[in-house]
């Protein structure tokens, strides 16, 4: 299943459930038929959009502006809308993310105590895990 229909079946999942939601503010990325990276953003009945980047719970609020700075994300109220994401390489976007929490775990209680990456590219699928803040 590609991701974009992946995507697709979160939505309708959540969809079907908004009268009594799950609440699950979730993030799905993947790559698309083109083989470029993906990432989709939802709230909990099941609106979803395509973004260059995301982040849901409760250091979202902390983290997302800090991605905005360091990806130099365009407003999304420009019109016509841009695409404008930074790319960066896989240890550049290791380090971001591990960044990200670090920071997030410092001023959030909810951030757990460990970060647990996924890493999907062209050799296969690998786990990192790191350590955070443990009080």
């Amino acid at each position: 299943m590609s991701c974009p229909a992946m995507g697709q079946l979160l939505s309708n999942t959540l969809y079907y459930k908004r009268f009594f939601p799950y609440y699950s503010f979730n993030v799905l990325g993947g790559l698309d038929s083109e083989g470029k990276g993906c990432v989709f953003t939802y709230d909990a009945v099941g609106s979803y959009e395509r973004v260059g980047y995301s982040s849901q719970g409760s250091g979202s609020t902390l983290i997302m502006p800090f991605l905005d700075n360091q990806l130099k994300s365009p407003s999304p109220l420009l019109l016509p809308a841009k695409d404008a994401v930074t790319p960066l390489s896989e240890s550049e976007a290791i380090d971001l993310v591990k960044t990200c929490f670090a920071s997030a775990t410092e001023r959030d209680i909810y951030t757990g105590d460990k970060l647990e990456m996924v890493i999907l590219n062209a050799n296969g699928i690998r786990r990192e895990e790191m350590d955070l803040r443990k009080d």
